[in-house]
């Protein structure tokens, strides 16, 4: 059984659909890190997808950028990654996804990493540099452990690929609305929509669709057609900006997008 996918169906079933939100570990502190995933998820968000800093973050924009480096200069270590899941799962019930580039869980070792992810709480992986094809130490491990495993599917890829991605992925499917990297926009591609219906075809039970979502209009657009939307940069600048209560105010108004229709 998936939580993921328990809470999206969830969602859908009552008429609209997942919200999910993004933040940095570590990011400006470990404690403001953990402090700001609780509330956006205690302000309406749905599902946390955590990020583990990265030296080399090749599908993240500059606001994400920024707040993964400073994370990265402040001492992070992988071990604060399942210390920050274990906090924020001890505090609300949303599942925590965590997102991360593949070379550090090959560096801790996958088996390992998965354990701990188990023991501390956490739901699954995002992995945006990982293929079905360079996948299947992480498909045993997963399989083993019941962790949720999230792929990435682009414009550009093609119906085969799809379909392979549709066949590993447990808990949704990530359309990736833009061909580019993260960041708020002032429109959300057309092409998501295509995306989506094509992962549809393809046997996607969830779809959910990130990079460039930023208010609730544009949450409650993708949610016309899709199981979820997915919010990063508008979080992190938040936070930024702000601290722990400016993220927690825009966490409440992007669930006004997600709020039940009629």
């Amino acid at each position: 059984m998936s939580a993921v996918a328990d809470v999206i169906r969830t969602r859908v079933d009552a008429g609209t659909g997942a919200l999910v939100g993004y933040l940095p570990v570590g990011f400006p502190t470990f404690d403001e890190s953990v402090d700001a995933a609780v509330a956006i998820a205690q302000s309406g968000v749905d599902i946390i997808e955590l990020g583990l800093p990265y030296s080399d973050p090749v599908m993240d924009g500059p606001v994400i950028q920024a707040a993964t480096q400073q994370a990265l200069a402040r001492g992070f270590r992988l071990s604060h990654g399942f210390e920050a899941v274990r906090r924020i799962t001890d505090q609300v019930s949303a599942p925590v996804l965590l997102m991360t580039y593949w070379n550090p869980v090959l560096s801790y070792g996958v088996e390992r990493f998965a354990d701990d992810l188990v023991d501390a709480g956490g739901a699954g992986l995002i992995t945006p540099d990982l293929i079905r094809d360079e996948a299947e130490e992480w498909l045993a491990a997963s399989e083993r452990t019941g962790l949720d495993r999230v792929f990435l599917a682009a414009p550009s890829s093609s119906d085969a690929r799809l379909v392979r991605a549709v066949e590993v992925s447990r808990g949704f499917v990530y359309a990736v609305s833009t061909m580019g990297i993260t960041g708020a926009r002032s429109d959300v591609d057309s092409a998501a929509r295509g995306l989506v219906a094509r992962l549809r075809d393809a046997g996607a039970q969830s779809a959910c669709v990130g990079l460039g979502i930023s208010t609730a209009q544009q949450v409650r657009e993708v949610l016309d057609y899709a199981d979820g939307a997915i919010v990063g940069s508008a979080l992190v600048s938040a936070l930024s900006s702000g601290g722990v209560d400016a993220v927690a105010s825009v966490a409440a108004e992007l669930a006004t997008g997600a709020a039940r229709r009629g």
